[in-house]
């Protein structure tokens, strides 16, 4: 470290890490207004912040497979953060937000009031219990719009609000998995359902395959303009985490209805 330098604390790693998750990779530069927000915030410079995003990119095993190093300088002050991430990510990603919130001077439930809207009547566990579930429902969205560059995975559509992060395997099926990357889709609402519902399946090729139900309704009038197109193509791919094709198997085998 040069004279002069600051040492990160572990909260700021672990604010940079949050902010990292949301960012496509071609957004981890200094004139990023995430960045430059998150800078202020943590009274550092965005050129830091930009170059602590980048050691994350560095322990990335995603872009290791690429050969895309990222910033390795900072390899040992970041791999903890990511060790942690890997070994409890609901943990981390909570207290993420919690420290952010903290840093903002505002409470969790003030920063998310919108998303916790009809819990107030809740009371101890249950309630803090749920206000997790539904922060680290939020940030997994954040995380997996932002892989896929904000825009469904089918259409291309890029209207956030008409946007979900879709689970392969199911949230109530699969604790572990719940925030992993990639065990996202990111698929407009209809598309969303129809996945969910089994209707629509995408094998490990990343195509898209109908359900024969579905195809039945091959005179239907809304048939050409939602799914006539569909079978076969291939899914437009996202920026960093690929779903991961035993999860996307699973979906084919257990609630693809074929």
């Amino acid at each position: 470290m040069k004279e002069g330098q600051k040492l990160w604390t572990r909260n700021e790693l672990v604010l940079a890490f949050n902010l990292y998750l949301k960012l496509p990779f071609g957004k981890l530069h200094s004139r990023t207004p995430e960045i430059i927000h998150l800078a202020e915030i943590i009274g550092r410079g965005s050129n830091a912040v930009a170059m602590r995003l980048n050691n994350f990119a560095s322990v990335d095993p995603y872009h290791q497979q690429r050969g895309i190093g990222g910033l390795p300088g900072g390899k040992k002050q970041v791999e903890p953060i990511w060790h942690e991430f890997n070994n409890n990510r609901a943990e981390l990603l909570f207290e993420s937000e919690k420290i952010l919130a903290d840093i903002e001077k505002l409470t969790i439930e003030t920063k998310f009031a919108e998303i916790l809207s009809g819990i107030e009547n809740l009371k101890g566990e249950t309630k803090i219990r749920e206000v997790k579930t539904r922060v680290n429902q939020n940030v997994f969205r954040q995380m997996v719009l932002a892989n896929y560059n904000r825009q469904c995975a089918i259409t291309g559509i890029d209207i956030p609000d008409l946007l979900v992060a879709s689970h392969i395997l199911p949230w109530a099926q699969n604790e572990e998995e719940r925030l992993n990357p990639e065990n996202g889709i990111c698929l407009s609402a209809l598309y969303d359902k129809a996945y969910d519902k089994g209707l629509i399946g995408i094998s490990e090729k990343f195509q898209i395959i109908l359900s024969s139900e579905i195809k039945n309704k091959v005179n239907a009038n809304y048939y050409k303009f939602t799914f006539g197109n569909l079978n076969l193509i291939t899914l437009k791919l996202p920026q960093k985490y690929l779903p991961k094709r035993e999860f996307l198997q699973f979906h084919m085998d257990t609630i693809f209805r074929g």
